[in-house]
C-alpha cells in the first residue's frame, strides 16, 4: 500500500510541483473566463491578461524558488 501512495505522490509532484503556481494559474484562468463570458473583457484583452498574468505568476514562482534555494545554500 505504501508503494501506491509513494507512486501517487510522485505522479502528482510531476504535475503540481508548486501548489501556489497551480492555484494562482487556476484563479487567473477562472477570472479571465468569467470576465470574457460576462462581456466585461473582449477576447483580445482576455488573451493579453492571460499572457501577462501567466508571466507574472511564473516570475513570482521562480523568484520564490530562487530565494528558498539561496537561503538553504547559505
Amino acid at each position: 500500500m505504501s508503494i501506491l501512495k509513494t507512486a501517487f505522490e510522485e505522479l502528482m509532484g510531476m504535475f503540481i510541483d508548486d501548489g501556489a503556481l497551480a492555484s494562482l494559474s487556476l484563479v487567473l484562468i477562472v477570472a479571465v473566463v468569467i470576465g470574457a463570458k460576462t462581456g466585461y473583457v473582449s477576447g483580445l484583452v482576455a488573451a493579453l491578461i492571460l499572457l501577462v498574468g501567466s508571466l507574472l505568476i511564473l516570475a513570482e514562482s521562480v523568484s520564490r524558488a530562487a530565494r528558498t534555494k539561496f537561503r538553504t545554500k547559505n
